[in-house]
């Protein structure tokens, strides 16, 4: 029977090593798609204010004042 044990043990053991390696990779894995998410949303930011500007530009010549106001 301690054998058999002695065998339990190891292969838990094993197991136990396996899936402790797993969470690091994954761990890994987690914290580089939380900085590209901060990345990707910054850029997200940077790009909508560009389009604000843009779109504040167009609408301001476009709204020319009428030749009495000049």
């Amino acid at each position: 029977m301690t054998d058999e044990n002695s065998r339990r043990v190891e292969k838990f053991e094993a197991n136990l090593a396996h899936i402790e390696h797993q969470v690091e990779q994954l761990n890994g894995v987690v914290i580089e798609q939380g900085k590209l998410l901060e990345r990707l949303k910054k850029e997200v930011q940077r790009q909508t204010r560009a389009m604000e500007t843009l779109e504040l530009e167009r609408i301001q010549s476009n709204n020319q004042k009428p030749p009495h106001y000049q």
